[in-house]
């Protein structure tokens, strides 16, 4: 376990993009209006509705985001893996939070407070620049994950995903890739707005096409170039 007694707070700030170009003496002052908190698996971080005065970064473990439907279905709007933080926009808005957060393991957060981040922004415009890059590239997330829902179809959803990581020319020698699935495949399904049904489906037809086999949350891709070209 993480001793947080000696967790250099300043440092890790350094590392995360938000951050990196800030010096020294700027992650000093940001890191006084910073806290962390031990946040038991299933836990919740906030809840809908709830006044938003600070966004989150995940030091460990991961964090889901989702909204419940009147009927009380889930689905999962977004997966923070550790290194990557959430609810910025709503923080500078200074509206409630929309969504509701839950660890899906035992983590570690970092808490940045808005008045902290407020007064450096003030203090440097780079900073400022630095945020809405950080802010830009969210919301270009969002767009690419309505145009998949709205343009692709259930399986190419879950193939995207599969060959998400995988950089150009990856798996062409005709090596096996594995892809750990981080979460379980109820939630990544509903991640990807399928049904978990549906979801073991697809795989089930991959495994049957000799593209891919299942172990557990182990998807070993046996061939790239078929899979990323399979259709339908």
């Amino acid at each position: 376990m993480l001793d947080t007694r000696h967790f250099d707070i300043p440092r890790f700030l350094g590392v995360l993009p938000l951050f990196s170009d800030l010096a020294p003496p700027e992650l000093e002052r940001l890191a006084e209006g910073c806290h962390l908190r031990r946040v038991e698996r299933g836990d919740m971080v906030f809840r809908m509705g709830e006044p938003c005065d600070s966004f989150h970064v995940v030091v460990t473990g991961q964090v889901k985001l989702f909204v419940l439907s009147p009927t009380g279905q889930e689905k999962v709007i977004e997966l923070i893996a550790p290194g990557h933080s959430f609810a910025e926009a709503l923080m500078f808005l200074g509206k409630p939070y929309v969504v509701n957060a839950q660890t899906l393991a035992d983590s570690l957060l970092l808490t940045v407070h808005r008045h902290a981040v407020m007064d450096e922004l003030q203090r440097d415009p780079r900073f400022a620049l630095r945020m809405l890059a950080g802010l830009s590239r969210r919301l270009h997330g969002l767009v690419h994950d309505v145009q998949a829902y709205a343009l692709q179809n259930g399986v190419q959803r879950v193939i995207g995903y599969l060959l998400r990581d995988q950089a150009p020319g990856e798996g062409t020698s005709g090596e096996v890739l594995t892809v750990s699935l981080p979460v379980s495949k109820a939630t990544l399904a509903s991640r990807l707005s399928l049904t978990p049904e549906y979801f073991s489906r697809v795989l089930r037809e991959l495994e049957e096409a000799r593209l891919i086999e299942v172990d557990r949350r182990d998807i070993r891709i046996l061939d790239v170039q078929r899979l990323a070209a399979y259709q339908t």
